[in-house]
């Protein structure tokens, strides 16, 4: 039995929760895992694995080999590709996940200017407005909004995602002029779940100070693409990332309203698995592109007031489940806390 090859089916099918996942995502077949299993199983003279027809569970030894033996794979893996090359060689695959409008808008230039770099590696860019455990879908980084909870990461801070107010010049020729915050609530509002609260509220600041002012979406979505095209046919107005229409600010085909209020921003962070040591090639792409989204218009550093005391700007201490708030008791987070919405 090649013991290495036990352990890495036997770690794919605990955090997949299944052998034929496990088979798929190491490219074997079903019956080689089971054997891997089985064989593994026999050499530590233990059950690992509770087995019933919907899912693949540890038992208690599983667990401890599985946090065990993750951490051993993790370090031997980036020992070899070490070995293999040195840091001004970078070679290798990464699988890379973030929100749809800062991955099409942002990510996707970082992701060509580091290949370019380094010609040598390939990346799986996944793209889509939704909240992923890295460990079971086999991401090595993934661009989160709002500090991530509840999984074993972690995390390096981005800052925050400006929003701003925008609407055509068609649909203030007919809604007329937006010069106050009252009448947000008067006209049509196409919006995304990160940015209203419950009860459609949208919170602006301006000088410090914040104002809650009721709304009525005529249209909600969590895709960038339905907004700027509901934006730019004069269907309605939106509170929109920065990121997504600067393009048609610039140029006019969006007039930016009310630009002394500031709407609630989303704070961004870069995330991996926690664990001992990186593939090289998964942390040059976090330094590259952490550096990268840090200097991108639109991405504004966190305010003292709100941030951890870290003086570097990063999160680099430990998993992020069970651990304080990011923001002081009884304040109002600067940024939100929504996670995959656009």
């Amino acid at each position: 039995m090649d013991l290495t090859l036990a352990l890495r089916a036997f770690q794919r099918t605990v955090e997949r929760g299944s052998v034929t996942a496990a088979a798929r995502d190491l490219a074997v077949s079903q019956p080689a895992i089971t054997k891997q299993l089985t064989n593994l199983e026999r050499h530590v003279g233990a059950r690992l694995l509770e087995r019933s027809s919907r899912i693949v569970r540890p038992t208690p030894q599983g667990q401890m080999l599985y946090e065990a033996s993750r951490s051993a794979l993790a370090t031997i893996d980036a020992a070899l590709e070490g070995m293999r090359r040195d840091m001004n060689d970078i070679e290798g695959s990464l699988r890379l996940h973030a929100p749809s409008c800062l991955g099409v808008k942002r990510l996707h230039p970082i992701v060509m200017a580091f290949q370019a770099k380094y010609p040598a590696v390939a990346i799986d860019l996944v793209l889509e407005n939704r909240n992923v455990d890295l460990v079971y879908e086999n991401f090595d980084l993934a661009v989160k909004y709002g500090r991530p909870e509840g999984q074993d990461l972690i995390i390096r801070r981005l800052g925050l995602v400006r929003r701003i107010l925008v609407a055509s010049p068609a649909f203030l020729a007919e809604a007329g002029p937006i010069t106050t915050v009252d009448r947000l609530s008067e006209i049509r509002v196409v919006t995304t779940p990160a940015v209203l609260s419950p009860k459609d509220v949208l919170t602006l600041r301006r000088r410090g100070e914040t104002v809650d002012v009721p709304v009525r979406p005529a249209l909600r979505t969590n895709n960038a693409d339905v907004i700027l095209s509901t934006l730019l046919a004069g269907h309605a107005a939106c509170p929109v990332q920065y990121l997504l229409a600067a393009e048609q600010v610039a140029d006019g085909r969006l007039i930016h309203i009310l630009p002394e209020y500031e709407v609630r921003p989303t704070e961004a962070f870069l995330a991996y698995p926690s664990v001992r040591f990186m593939r090289p090639v998964v942390r040059a792409f976090t330094d590259f592109a952490v550096a990268c989204l840090r200097a991108t218009e639109g991405i504004d550093p966190v305010p003292d007031a709100a941030a951890s005391p870290s003086s570097s700007g990063d999160v680099l201490d430990g998993p992020t489940s069970g651990r304080r708030s990011l923001v002081r008791k009884n304040r109002r987070p600067y940024g939100d806390a929504h996670h995959g919405a656009e």
